[in-house]
């Protein structure tokens, strides 16, 4: 299937205008709760620039290191290096403890857990998370999670095998649930759970196109070209490891940004984070039964198909231009204006 005819068809049958008239053109309701806003008082910072120390981490990327100019004039300076922040306002730590105690003039403490059993250690001075009731909420609608990536999105859709699924951490329950879905609908399994495409490396044979300009045999591993692959399919079945609320991860995003449909069971709220009509909710449905019988519908009907890309090509973000905001990708500013408004060092 070429998706750009689909989109033709379902211009000339539905277009922009009545997606817009449908979802409210895009405005946005701030999640019901679930997302913090992007507010500043310029008068409540009392520090024109932080710096902020990444002290302890497992996975937060380079690329994040930065000089970053804020909001109200504010620069922060992101690093992991000790040798550019030797006087830091903050230090941040992520799945390690910060020191139990501080005194004025130490840095402040922030602690940062992006999993769904978030623990506060209890004596942090911030702390951030996925779910808007913490301090700093960082989502994981952020780029900064797959910087260095084949982008190419295919417009050729693969129309007898619907679905793309890949999982290479087999928890049971999840595992159980992809495959009685699975089971029901034409799918390729890659990775190292239910693989069923004769390997756990194949996507590249599969699909060349998804072979890195500059390539480099060193750089092929899957996470590479997921986008890609995924691009390759109507469908992309994303099931969370816990279903939690907001915990709504990378799982959803990358097949959201790849440029397929998401079949997803996680977060109950996870319409709260996402563009309008651009997500099928498995929970949503009385049966896996019913919930394929609707995914095969909308795979063989170019206009039900095309409505599930309408907010991409009309511009109705709703939510999830608010869920971008609140991402990885703002942290360092958002989390500097936080130090900034305790004073840091002398807070």
């Amino acid at each position: 299937t070429d998706v750009l005819k689909v989109f033709e068809e379902w211009d000339s049958r539905i277009g922009c205008a009545e997606f817009r008239k449908k979802h409210g053109n895009g405005t946005v309701d701030g999640g019901n709760g679930s997302l913090q806003k992007e507010e500043i008082r310029c008068d409540e910072l009392k520090l024109n620039h932080v710096n902020l120390l990444v002290k302890g981490w497992t996975w937060i990327p380079d690329e994040m290191e930065n000089l970053y100019r804020c909001r109200c004039g504010l620069t922060c300076l992101w690093t992991k290096s000790d040798a550019l922040a030797d006087k830091p306002d903050a230090l941040l730590f992520e799945h390690v403890p910060p020191p139990r105690q501080r005194k004025t003039g130490d840095p402040l403490r922030i602690s940062l857990d992006l999993e769904a059993g978030r623990q506060r250690f209890g004596y942090e001075d911030l702390f951030v998370g996925f779910h808007a009731a913490d301090d700093v909420q960082a989502t994981y609608a952020a780029t900064a999670f797959r910087k260095i990536r084949s982008y190419h999105s295919s417009h050729t859709k693969n129309n007898e095998t619907l679905v793309y699924w890949s999982s290479s951490r087999c928890v049971p329950h999840r595992d159980e649930l992809a495959k009685k879905i699975l089971t029901l609908l034409p799918h390729h399994s890659f990775g190292w759970c239910l693989n069923n495409v004769g390997g756990f490396d194949t996507a590249l044979s599969m699909y060349p196109d998804c072979i890195p300009r500059d390539d480099n045999a060193l750089r092929r591993h899957w996470w590479d070209h997921l986008h890609c692959a995924m691009s390759h399919y109507k469908f992309v079945l994303a099931v969370e490891n816990t279903f939690t609320e907001s915990y709504v991860t990378e799982k959803l995003f990358y097949a959201l940004d790849s440029g397929s449909v998401p079949i997803y069971f996680g977060a109950p709220n996870v319409e709260d984070f996402v563009p309008p009509h651009s997500v099928i909710v498995g929970s949503k449905f009385r049966s896996v039964e019913e919930l394929a019988a609707y995914v095969k519908a909308v795979g063989n009907d170019p206009v039900k198909y095309g409505e599930y890309h309408a907010w991409r090509r009309c511009g109705v973000v709703g939510n999830y231009g608010i869920a971008r905001a609140a991402s990885l990708d703002t942290l360092p500013c958002r989390l500097c204006e936080a130090v900034s408004r305790r004073n840091g060092r002398q807070a």
